[in-house]
């Protein structure tokens, strides 16, 4: 490797080293897909291999919040995400490594799995409220988590109304703010779901299996709230096959009125694929917003 790029990968090779209390050197590295937001690398030292993530300094806290949420998916012991091993900053960049996993293309049963799996994360007890104990991002968006006793005043305040807030800087043309609050409000009133563990940003670019068939999901954006807002989102943009459904369902039946909160949930995250991207986003949110509000 070049000089410049022992002098980027050398101090995060050191923390993975101090973190594992095993000597790591990179011997060999190799860009893989980590999403557009940040440069993902499988670093080896030729015996073991881990996956790193790397964006400015300013992004640490980024980091810091995923290895959070990676740490308590984890510790449920219900579904299958990497290990976080270290994360920090070097002097020039802020990290993630994590424990590399070695995907495949799961089967009808991997998928039923999966979705047997979700739903024992979903039924997961730890909190009485809705929220988490700090703010994290979707995509590179920041995602408010302040605590909140009710699901609809979280959902309408802190994912929707801060939303509509961004999207409104950025020139979208949009109802007014305070409107669209009230009207979430009315219509999640008779919904009062358990606080579940979400994984928050769950498309189907963050669900896998292993070669050995084992589900996985990656980069959440975790946040206790309403279950079926894990399952909207993997509806959003192409689906998951249908045997991830039948085994969701046949584990935990969903409740009656989803496929009409479905697209209110989904709204959240074309808004914020609007805020992110722009471009037609903003018409499909504005649909969704004049159904909303008829």
């Amino acid at each position: 490797m070049l000089n410049a790029e022992l002098i980027m990968w050398t101090p995060i090779a050191e923390q993975i080293s101090q973190a594992t209390g095993q000597p790591f050197r990179v011997r060999d590295r190799r860009p893989v897909g980590g999403g557009c937001i940040n440069q993902a690398t499988a670093l080896s030292d030729g015996d073991r291999t881990y996956f790193v993530k790397v964006n400015t300094p300013v992004q640490v806290e980024m980091f810091a919040a995923e290895a959070i949420a990676l740490e308590q998916l984890y510790a449920t012991q219900t579904i299958r995400v990497p290990q976080p091993i270290c994360w920090g900053c070097t002097d020039r960049h802020s990290f993630i490594a994590m424990e590399w996993l070695e995907f495949g293309r799961g089967d009808a049963a991997a998928w039923e799995r999966m979705g047997e799996q979700l739903a024992a994360l979903h039924r997961w007890r730890g909190a009485e409220q809705f929220g988490w104990e700090r703010n994290n991002t979707i995509g590179s968006t920041p995602q408010i988590n302040t605590w909140t006793e009710t699901w609809p005043d979280f959902f309408a305040i802190e994912r929707i109304g801060y939303q509509l807030r961004l999207a409104k800087r950025k020139g979208g043309q949009f109802p007014d703010t305070d409107r669209v609050i009230a009207v979430i409000r009315d219509r999640l009133a008779d919904h009062q779901p358990q606080p579940s563990l979400l994984h928050g940003d769950l498309w189907s670019g963050n669900a896998a299996c292993t070669v050995a068939g084992e589900p996985v999901i990656i980069d959440p954006a975790t946040y206790w709230g309403d279950r079926e807002a894990d399952l909207a989102m993997t509806e959003l943009f192409g689906g998951f096959p249908a045997a991830f459904y039948r085994g969701y369902n046949q584990a935990w039946p969903l409740d009656s009125g989803y496929p009409q909160r479905k697209a209110l949930y989904n709204l959240y995250h074309v808004l914020n694929h609007f805020n992110l991207f722009g471009g037609g986003y903003g018409s499909q949110a504005s649909r969704t917003l004049e159904q909303l509000l008829r």
